[in-house]
């Protein structure tokens, strides 16, 4: 069903009763979050913003009504989804506005605890809970969810987890790419000029934010404009080899747990006319190491 039909439902939803959780429920989830139905016109921004897929499966932790993951299904004919909620009216008034909408067999509404929620294969993770206990699924975000999977909030943050995106046309509406890990010891080779050079890099990250440094023989360098969005990762060196004179990295490449694979292009000083640059395009691999060559004494003569 289209936009219009989903925008519909969304705004019928609105007009109904909301009642409050009752405090034997408190008691079951710590810092619990009383249902308030999200506006009907922030449903819409928050699906606009998770750019929904056919391929995506979401899942809405404190689904109350279900109108997010209703409002998916409906904007989108192919998705799965799931809303979790741990007062049972609620789920059972959301499994019956999913068989009315005609969508209950790709929506499913479970009774349970946000921080009991399967989120294995999930792609899209919506909320709008309290704060503290956003901030205290964050954790739980970061260790379960794939690299690339969006997080969807509406109003509240995830503490010092910046946005990758914010929707400001009235409240906040935040996006979230759950990064990569890249934080530690790193180390690749790359053939050049008849010769083999060997890389030691230490990346340090801080969410979807990092820095870097790297090592070859004994000169060290910074990994510049380090950018993280998802498993894609993109640096720039600068730096000079011995033999070789000034080269410019830039590595793209995808992060597959304890290896990024990609490719560098490598701008390097032409050895018939320095003045000229020549451009190398040459697969890249790295690996995640336990060490790092990095801390390797340098000696005196060093560069």
């Amino acid at each position: 069903m289209g936009p219009r039909h989903m925008a519909r439902w969304l705004r019928r939803s609105a007009l109904a009763v909301i009642a409050a959780i009752a405090v034997a429920t408190a008691q079951a989830q710590e810092r619990f979050s009383i249902f308030v139905g999200s506006d009907p016109s922030n449903v819409e921004r928050m699906l606009r913003l998770a750019k929904l897929r056919d391929d995506d499966k979401v899942i809405d932790l404190g689904s109350g009504d279900g109108r997010i993951v209703i409002g998916a299904a409906l904007l989108n004919p192919k998705l799965q989804g799931i809303g979790v909620d741990i007062d049972p009216k609620l789920v059972q008034q959301a499994t019956e506005a999913a068989r009315a909408q005609g969508v209950a067999e790709r929506v499913r509404f479970l009774h349970q605890n946000a921080f009991d929620a399967d989120l294995s294969g999930v792609s899209v993770v919506f909320m709008w809970l309290w704060p503290e206990l956003q901030a205290m699924l964050r954790p739980k975000l970061l260790a379960e969810l794939k690299p690339g999977t969006r997080v969807v909030t509406n109003v509240w943050d995830l503490g010092s987890w910046q946005p990758d995106e914010i929707d400001a046309d009235g409240p906040s509406i935040s996006l979230w790419i759950v990064p990569a890990r890249i934080d530690g010891y790193w180390q690749w080779d790359l053939p050049l000029r008849g010769g083999t050079r060997s890389y030691g890099a230490i990346f340090e990250q801080r969410f979807q934010r990092a820095e870097g440094f790297t090592r070859v023989a004994k000169r060290r360098a910074l990994l510049r404009e380090v950018r993280l969005r998802g498993d894609e990762l993109h640096v720039m060196l600068d730096m000079t080899l011995d033999g070789i004179g000034f080269a410019r990295h830039e590595f793209s490449g995808k992060v597959r747990g304890d290896a990024i694979e990609g490719s560098v292009r490598i701008l390097l000083p032409s050895q018939a006319d320095r003045n000229v640059e020549e451009t190398l395009v040459l697969p890249w691999r790295a690996r995640r190491t336990a060490t790092s060559s990095y801390f390797a004494p340098t000696g005196l003569d060093a560069p």
